[in-house]
Parts: structure tokens; sequence; C-alpha cells
């Protein structure tokens, strides 16, 4: 049964696909049905590889794909200064030059395909004091660099009432390359699209077991796929089935909640233009209205690592602090989950050491709709003819987490204090 979400609710595809019970020979599998897996392997049969077979172990969409804020954002990962001695100077120009595909990439795709997911453009970056308007005053610099065919532009003061219906925040930097999107419908249309390819899909096909060598053997509980690549897309739910990628990211949990059917004139009032919207804090609050007239606000614990009791009191009493406005509006939904953390708060892509046709894709750190339409485009670069561009993410160095099992919501508590902290240094907070 899935999820009660703002997505489940309101998906326009009512595609199902059948579990893995026959053994099967493909040129690649791809563990894992979320925007990773599915991407990947829409962007290999594009290419013309297109005996794949993606397995997911519940359904498409049960994971961070299916329950995250859809929002459409500029750039892959929280702070390109972390992987600076990894990449280099040149490194880190041509790291920022490919986060901005992003946007583009998708609304590509739902224009090849056809895509209902409610693609809307509209972004705005918020900043609540001085250090944070530096910031955003920087990005407008480094966002225009790239001579964006979009309209990008600092706001400060009541300019800021141009955009979002809020007080509480004295500076903004309106984006209109960045926006939203139904994240599930998205990735329903890509899967619906990647089956029209000649691909394969299996839901409720858990890998339970994995075997090495010059083909990869994959079985399920009724099945069984032999391939000669393998790539591992779990993401926050590879629950140490691979160990070598289990000690490299850790797992953190983020709510979202929306809200009832709101009025057209209560919608321009929050969003004069119907876009989306998050604070540059180091743990954001993230929000977005809806093509039905909801808001659909999200935010993560911002110090201590824990999962509150009541999802839709928490949720709401983040949102009330943005728009006092809506005490009287009710709160039709809330969820949550896990996402992976790397610690560099940079996704990780690369081949398994000793094992070159072993493949993975993992760690977005809470921002995976956008930069995963560019993290696959590239991985599907390296599964197949190779590209400088997956040469130079591919070498980002993954840390070991040690004692993420018996201590993690310790682990995730400090890194939050220390990322908080570090922000005033950077101009987050």
């Amino acid at each position: 049964m899935e999820a009660a979400t703002y997505y489940t609710a309101t998906k326009k595809y009512e595609l199902s696909f059948p579990s893995l019970e026959q053994d099967i020979d493909v040129d690649v599998v791809v563990i894992g049905g979320g925007f990773s897996g599915v991407n990947t392997a829409l962007e290999l049969a594009e290419k013309g590889i297109r005996n794949v077979a993606v397995l997911e172990a519940k359904y498409l969409g049960f994971g961070g794909t299916g329950r995250n804020g859809g929002q459409i954002m500029a750039g892959i990962g929280h702070d390109l200064s972390k992987i600076r001695k990894d990449v280099g100077e040149d490194g880190l120009r041509a790291i920022f030059e490919i986060s901005d595909l992003g946007a583009e990439i998708i609304q590509a795709r739902v224009d090849r395909y056809d895509i209902d997911a409610d693609f809307c453009r509209g972004y705005g970056y918020l900043g609540y004091n001085g250090r944070q308007a530096a910031t955003l005053r920087q990005w407008e610099r480094e966002f225009r660099s790239l001579n964006p065919p979009h309209e990008i532009r600092y706001l400060e003061g009541s300019e800021v009432r141009e955009i979002i219906g809020s007080e509480v925040y004295s500076s903004a930097l309106l984006h209109m390359g960045g926006g939203h999107v139904h994240s599930l419908n998205l990735l329903l249309g890509e899967a619906q699209a990647l089956v029209g390819h000649g691909a394969r899909i299996f839901e409720f096909s858990p890998a339970v077991e994995v075997t090495y060598g010059e083909t990869i053997k994959v079985r399920t509980p009724k099945g069984s796929v032999t391939a000669r690549k393998l790539l591992w897309a779990c993401d926050s739910f590879l629950n140490g089935l691979e160990p070598e990628l289990h000690r490299s990211t850790i797992n953190t949990h983020a709510f979202q909640c929306v809200t009832e059917p709101l009025s057209d004139a209560l919608i321009e009032q929050i969003s004069p233009i119907r876009g989306a919207y998050s604070d540059i804090r180091p743990v954001i609050d993230y929000f977005r209205v809806t093509r039905e007239n909801r808001l659909l606000f999200g935010s993560a614990t911002p110090y201590i690592e824990h999962i509150p009791s009541d999802l839709k009191a928490w949720n709401r009493a983040l949102m009330l602090k943005v728009f006092p406005y809506l005490q009287d509006v009710k709160i039709d939904l809330a969820w949550g989950g896990p996402m992976a953390c790397s610690p560099n708060l940079f996704p990780q892509i690369g081949s398994l050491p000793g094992h070159g046709n072993v493949y993975f894709v993992q760690g977005y750190t809470g921002f995976g709709v956008t930069p995963s339409h560019v993290i696959c485009k590239i991985l599907a670069e390296g599964m197949t003819e190779g590209s400088p561009r997956y040469d130079l993410i591919s070498a980002i160095r993954r840390s070991t987490l040690i004692g993420k099992d018996q201590i993690r919501p310790l682990i995730v508590s400090a890194g939050k204090i220390w990322h908080q902290a570090s922000g005033f240094a950077n101009g987050r907070r």
C-alpha cells in the first residue's frame, strides 16, 4: 500500500509493474526505482542501451523521489567549497557550470515525452539578515556569469514582497530558471518513457544477494538478473547490502506537509509568482504552491536529529513563522522519511574499487530532484563512452563514517550543529 502523501494523492499515472519471477539476462541491471535509477536507465536507453532491468524493492517513488518538496533549484550539493581540495579551482568552475543544467534537462524531458508533472518556473532564495543578503548578491553575480536565458534579480526590502508574501525575509534572489514540479508524476512519466524504449521495470523485487564478477548476478526472492553492468541507486534504502557504499553515507530525515486548498487571492498573497522558495540557512525551510492551490511546506530538525511525534503540528508551527496569516488554514497531510547524506554534502558517483562494472550513485543530502537529473546524465556517460565531467565528479573522495550504525542520531546531530555553526562564516546564517 502506498504511503499517504500529497504526491500519491495527486498522481496522474496509474502505473504498476510485475515482480521478477524468472531468470533474465540484461546488459545493465539497476537496483533502485527512484529518480537516480530510472533517470540513469532512461539516459542509457536514449543512448541505445535498452536491454536494461530496474529492480525496485517496493514501488516506484517509495523513497525520497515520492516525498520531497518538488523544488527545482540551481546547484549540486550544499557548498562547493567542501570539494575544492578534490577538484581544484578549475574543477569547481566546471562543476558550477554543470550544476546549472538541471532545470533544462527536466524541461527537455517533460517536453520530449509529454510528461504531465505540473512543471512551473519561478524560484526565490530568501535571506533573513545582512550576511545572507551578501551571499544572495554573490549568487546573483555567479548565476549571471553563466549568461542564462532566464531572469535573475536580487531584491531587498519592500521589493521582496514582489515575489513572496512574508514579512520575515529582508532579501531575496529571484531565479526564473528554477521552479517546481510534481516529482512523483515526473518519475512515473520518465518510467513510462523508459519502458517505451524497451527496458523492463520490476516492482516488489528487492535484491537479496549480489555476486560480482565479469558478469554480475542479482538474486531476488523469486528470480534473478544476470548482467554485464550494475548500478546501485538505493540512496537512503541501501540497508547495508553493499558494505563499501553503506559506510560512506548516513541517513537523516526531512518532513513535509500540505495545506487544504486555498483561495486564488490567498495563493496570490503567498506567492505572486506561483513559485517555489527556500531560505539559505544550513538547514532550510522550503515551500511552494501547487497546481491545486495548496501550500506545500517542508524542513528538517535544525540541531537534534529526531522524528517529531506529530508531523502536522511540527510542520504547521514552522509554516506559521513564515505565514502567520495562515493560522486558520487546515493541514491536510504530513509525511516524512530518510534521506542519505554524504560527509561533504555532495552526491557520490563512480565505480567500486576492484569492480569496474559496478557503479553507484547516492548521497544527495536532501537536494535530489534537480541534481539527480544532472548527475545521472553524467553517470550514464561514465557507464558508456566516458567523459571528462564523469572523471571529474567520480574522482571526488568518499569518506567512511565510523559508528554510523551504532550512534547515527548522535553523529547526525553533531553534523547539524557543526553545519549550523559554519553557516556564520560562509554567509548562510
